[in-house]
């Protein structure tokens, strides 16, 4: 066969720009879809009851719906003992209950199985609860460093804890909310302690009732990126907590380090429009140092 060097330059050239077109149509094709699902998130934001200044509901609720906060996220705790009280103070308000934060007594891998029905009891109640407030969810950890006896940390354990949290979402799924798996870092508990590996616990499952959550603080000492582990989650995510990266004080009191673009980059990616929510305390004036941390946040957001 005789080589035409001519024709194969013109063959290649034709070649490549088709090629072209098409990965720049794909290419095109994917940032238009990026770009409308990241319009499609919202910075949510939630306090937690101690966040706002007010010495009563009503005194912080006014707080919060003067400062644009969308959700509170009560202890289930306070919850199940309050729960007309809160009733009353939501009434006609533009807050809603974002997700319930923990309140369940004993837990679910503990080598007793008087503690583990404990756990799954308690945590049925607050389920309920959590449904009657239309809440988004109920956060859970599976162990602390400090619950002892627990089980080891095996494949097994792993299993049972994909069956028991199954039940536990069905549950959450009858009464219109979900189970919420929080990773923390390693000082404070042995067997969860990345987004992903929470993530990777809900698509085992595959229960609508179970999802994940992110937390800002526990992700400074446990991710290498926060954006890498929001979009790891992927649908599964459903709460977010935050607080300053040195401290755990309100965004902000920590300077330069409270940054949070890069997180919320993969939240807009995701088009998350749950809840950002505050979890923790404060060093200065909370009637200053509050709406400095929600400006601070909402600037961020924009720059993401």
């Amino acid at each position: 066969m005789t080589f035409n060097r001519r024709q194969f330059i013109k063959t290649t050239i034709a070649g490549s720009a088709a090629l072209t077109a098409a990965g720049y149509g794909s290419f095109a094709s994917a940032k238009t879809e990026e770009k409308s699902v990241a319009g499609k998130a919202v910075l949510n934001i939630s306090f937690q009851e101690g966040t706002a200044p007010g010495e009563t509901l009503n005194e912080k609720f006014d707080f919060m719906e003067a400062h644009g906060v969308a959700g509170f996220e009560p202890h289930g705790k306070a919850l199940l003992a309050r729960k007309q009280e809160m009733r009353d103070a939501l009434a006609g308000r533009n807050i809603k209950v974002s997700a319930v934060c923990a309140g369940f007594e004993g837990f679910i891998l503990s080598t007793d199985p008087a503690v583990r029905k404990k756990c799954r009891d308690t945590m049925a109640e607050l389920i309920i609860a959590a449904g009657e407030f239309s809440s988004t969810g109920v956060i859970i950890v599976p162990a602390f460093n400090s619950q002892v006896p627990v089980m080891p940390h095996t494949q097994e354990t792993r299993d049972f804890l994909c069956e028991q949290f199954d039940e536990m979402g069905t549950l959450a799924q009858q009464h219109g909310t979900t189970v919420i798996l929080e990773p923390l870092n390693r000082k404070e508990a042995f067997y969860l302690r990345q987004v992903a590996d929470a993530a990777s616990i809900c698509r085992d499952i595959n229960n609508a009732g179970v999802k994940c959550m992110g937390d800002f603080w526990h992700m400074t000492w446990e991710e290498n990126s926060d954006m890498g582990a929001f979009i790891s989650a992927g649908d599964h995510l459903q709460h977010v907590h935050v607080a300053s990266r040195k401290r755990r004080s309100m965004p902000g009191e920590d300077g330069e380090a409270d940054n949070y673009v890069n997180g919320f980059k993969g939240l807009k990616m995701l088009g998350y429009d749950k809840y950002v929510s505050f979890e923790c305390g404060c060093q200065g004036d909370r009637a200053v140092v509050v709406p400095a941390a929600l400006e601070l946040l909402r600037k961020q957001w924009e720059e993401a």
